[in-house]
């Protein structure tokens, strides 16, 4: 028990290698759907197109809608997109960029139903079994049937159950036929996805390094700042409450009095008051709630720039200079607490 909740410490601390991880999940949970989905062909020449290419592409497309609700970068970026830009510009590459690695993320599943789908080539004999050329597996003369009692009994290729046309076409060689085909197109289905990933994966960075790093970096930092940003106001309001139910009991204190000893409600009293100085530096000077709506508010209208350098610090090419004394690595917490500090 000890060793799974390590690993999933680790995977939330990790939130590339979470995101893997969920992405792996749930392909292999498409594959195991798809196994245990009892697929039924309504052999019907208006319903075996429908239902053939409906299993083909509508669970492709909830399995692609759920990697996107399951990836928590998703409200991430439409704040980052919809948010005022304030004394932070929004940069496009760097949407661009977080858009296109959740869709590679939840384009897994998908990929893996569809690929599964064909390979059984189930769902392509149900869809296509009206579209065989009969010249190829069975009777030219049909055997006197019309042109709609023929393409009925097409439509029941898929049900072994139902078929009654042995004498007019195989039902065997049919669908093995389109089965072949279906696993075919499968193959090269799967052959391009990863042709495509491959490309998506380690070319791009080859041709654009510079621009690869900075979109990445910067799509790590408003992760991280957002998450710093919701455990500092988590801190805040922890203290907050704690602060207020602490005034609330000192100012029943009289009333209690009369229930419970003087020495005991003292003795609280003094515990009290220092919790209560030490929550008083988590507060950051912010002890109203109009304040902390103000706060909130300016947040999201207005971030802080990303200038942490100081301008005694810079040389001639806007880079910092080296300093031994002080260490520049300025750490994100720093900068939100900073941030209540002058709001």
């Amino acid at each position: 028990m000890d060793k799974f909740r390590m690993i999933f410490q680790f995977l939330q601390s990790n939130q590339e290698s979470f995101m893997n991880g969920i992405c792996g999940i749930m392909a292999l949970a498409s594959a195991h759907m798809y196994s245990a989905f009892d697929f039924n062909c309504p052999c019907l020449p208006e319903y075996n197109y429908s239902y053939g290419m409906g299993i083909l592409a509508l669970p492709p497309f909830v399995l692609f809608l759920v990697g996107f609700i399951m990836n928590n970068n998703v409200s991430m970026l439409a704040e980052e997109w919809k948010r005022p830009i304030g004394q932070r510009r929004k940069d496009p590459a760097v949407l661009r960029y977080m858009f296109c690695s959740m869709t590679q993320r939840a384009m897994i599943a998908p990929v893996v139903w569809i690929s599964v789908t064909l390979l059984d080539g189930k769902s392509l004999t149900c869809a296509f079994s009206v579209n065989l050329q009969l010249e190829k597996f069975g009777n030219v003369s049909t055997q006197g049937l019309s042109q709609d009692e023929l393409i009925r009994l097409l439509a029941k290729i898929p049900c072994k159950d139902i078929f009654d046309g042995h004498a007019v076409v195989s039902r065997e060689a049919a669908e093995r036929y389109l089965r072949c085909i279906s696993q075919a197109i499968g193959w090269t289905f799967l052959l391009l996805m990863t042709m495509m990933a491959f490309l998506v994966r380690a070319i791009r960075p080859c041709f654009t390094q510079a621009a690869f790093l900075k979109t990445k970096y910067w799509s790590h930092y408003i992760d991280i700042e957002r998450k710093l940003f919701d455990e500092t106001c988590t801190e805040h309001a922890k203290s907050f409450a704690k602060i207020c139910i602490q005034q609330y009991f000192e100012s029943i204190k009289g009333e209690m009095c009369h229930f419970h000893q003087h020495h005991r409600v003292r003795h609280h009293s003094k515990e009290s008051e220092e919790d209560a100085k030490g929550d008083d530096d988590k507060l950051l000077g912010i002890t109203d709630q109009e304040d902390m709506n103000k706060v909130l508010k300016n947040w999201h209208q207005c971030k802080p720039p990303l200038n942490l350098a100081k301008p005694g610090l810079l040389n001639g090419n806007g880079c910092a200079k080296p300093n031994n004394t002080e260490d520049k690595s300025v750490n994100s917490r720093k900068t939100l607490v900073a941030y209540y500090s002058k709001v």
